[in-house]
């Protein structure tokens, strides 16, 4: 009787015992150190790749190919190219809302920030910002439905802030980055923003990179591509341990197969964000802690080799910590520090402080506690997100090169259950970069007949829709397709690109 009076008891201090062994400890300037490497590992990395980004697409970048770097190149390219700092100026939008309406502030107060600022933008993050911009609000500024770029690489390279506002807690850098990551993105687009914030989350306690990679796969869904492409790629690394490059090229096997963003579809162009975040991992699991092969091999594996080698450097930067990062990397790096990125009012040395100010508010509103020279943080096992899928059912067919001015009516057939109509709006005697005005194109798509949508098409390029027109779950079948414009200028175009066209079946190679 005695002992089964004691088992409440005994079960009472297991489950304390449990809950105290995630405690986790680290001194206040071990914790600045990190955030202070996380933060200057991503401006290393993307300005070591920003010379490749995007201009080798479905290869590797040759050994023999050099890829500069310099004492005073950080400085320079901060002064002289400040557009490539989007992995940095686009996180800080989010960082800037923080720190002004604080840690709770609405998603509105976000998604009208990012809609509002002065950059431009590419992909899932311009099709959001159109949506925004016309009433469409975050989550479904960032759905398949309402952003063919749903699945695209956007938030996976602007989530850094969510893991170093989150030591030890993959889960409450999950939350935080969550309705954020839902302004431009949604399933794998999403995922991949999970993904890299809950390592970034891990890297305050493990030096581990095989560690950091495979628990913080365990915040994403099982069934999910993205969660089987990562999974892959440390099975990979598990068979050929020496050899980064045949890893790349069962990742190009299995997974280089583009279907949401109608850039990459039927090309070689990549910005899908499990592939993406599969080069992060092999720079991280074949780097092992080394900074110039992680660097290196994460843009050696081409497409978006700037953003990638970002997040590997940061996280790596985030795990030695910023007086460990090798000198050679920080060459200049000082003289840089003070430089506020374009677009915005903070530099590094502003947002090392501003990144602690928000980590310490964090690990209190999580429990942890913040003393003179330690803190203590209530350390999170990852555990996974909902799942979310996107472009269910829809297998790309076709693209069909239309190239023709709207200047009145167009109409063309397709045969399947989705299409994607690409082009743009802009002046005739200019390129719409420089075009600051207001002007919009009205028109409409028509499929059988029946208005699908009237659509306000903007001449000048931040406000421009990415595409003209979509439309998925149409009706599987042969299908009439009308363009008509409403209000022609003489000053403006509306060109008409080509037509991606969607089915219900994937088309096979008969070989």
């Amino acid at each position: 009787m005695k002992i089964i009076r004691l088992l409440p008891v005994l079960l009472l201090l297991l489950l304390l015992n449990d809950a105290t062994a995630q405690l986790k400890t680290i001194s206040l300037e071990s914790l600045k150190d990190k955030i202070k490497g996380g933060w200057a590992g991503q401006t290393i990395g993307v300005t070591f790749g920003g010379p490749v980004e995007f201009r080798f697409n479905g290869t590797m970048i040759n050994d023999y190919q050099p890829i500069v770097w310099y004492d005073g190149y950080l400085k320079h390219t901060m002064e002289n190219n400040a557009g490539l700092y989007d992995d940095l100026y686009m996180d800080l939008t989010f960082v800037d809302i923080f720190e002004r309406e604080g840690l709770d502030a609405p998603i509105e107060c976000h998604a009208k920030a990012f809609a509002n600022a002065g950059y431009a933008l590419w992909h899932a993050n311009q099709g959001a910002r159109y949506n925004i911009l016309n009433g469409i609000m975050p989550p479904k500024s960032g759905t398949w439905e309402s952003n063919p770029h749903a699945d695209d690489i956007d938030f996976q390279i602007e989530a850094d802030f969510s893991g170093l506002m989150s030591p030890g807690m993959p889960n409450t850098a999950a939350k935080i980055g969550d309705p954020i990551g839902h302004i431009m993105n949604s399933g794998e687009g999403w995922y991949g923003g999970v993904f890299v914030g809950a390592m970034y989350s891990l890297a305050f306690f493990s030096n581990d990179v095989r560690f950091i990679v495979t628990e913080a796969l365990k915040t994403i869904p099982t069934q999910s591509p993205f969660y089987q492409c990562i999974k892959d790629v440390i099975a990979w690394h598990k068979q050929y341990p020496d050899d980064w490059k045949r890893n790349w090229f069962e990742i190009q096997k299995k997974w280089s197969s583009e279907v949401g963003c109608p850039d990459g579809v039927f090309s070689a162009f990549n910005i899908d964000a499990k592939v993406n975040a599969a080069y992060i991992v092999l720079g991280l699991l074949y780097g092992n802690g080394d900074y110039t092969r992680t660097l290196e091999i994460s843009a050696r594996a081409g497409q978006d080799a700037d953003c990638n080698p970002s997040s590997a450097a940061g996280i790596l930067g985030t795990m030695l910590g910023y007086e460990k990062i090798p000198a050679y990397w920080k060459m200049g790096l000082k003289e840089a520090e003070d430089i506020d990125f374009k677009y915005t009012t903070m530099s590094l040395n502003d947002v090392y402080s501003i990144g602690l100010k928000h980590a310490l508010k964090i690990i209190e509103k999580n429990g942890g506690k913040v003393e003179r020279e330690m803190v203590s943080i209530n350390a999170e096992a990852p555990v996974p997100v909902r799942f979310e899928q996107t472009f269910p059912g829809h297998f790309p067919i076709s693209k069909t090169f239309i190239g023709k001015d709207l200047t009145d009516e167009i109409s063309f057939e397709v045969t399947g259950k989705g299409l994607v109509v690409r082009g743009e709006a802009k002046p005739v005697s200019r390129s719409n970069w420089d075009y600051k005005g207001e002007f919009s194109f009205q028109a409409e798509m028509y499929v059988d007949g029946s208005l699908i949508e009237r659509v306000s098409l903007p001449a000048n390029f931040r406000a421009r829709r990415h595409e003209l027109f979509w439309r998925y779950n149409l009706p599987d079948g042969k299908h009439k397709v009308i363009l008509r414009l409403l209000n022609p200028d003489s000053e403006f175009k509306l060109r008409v690109e080509d037509v991606l066209v969607y089915g219900s079946t994937p088309y096979k190679a008969t070989y």
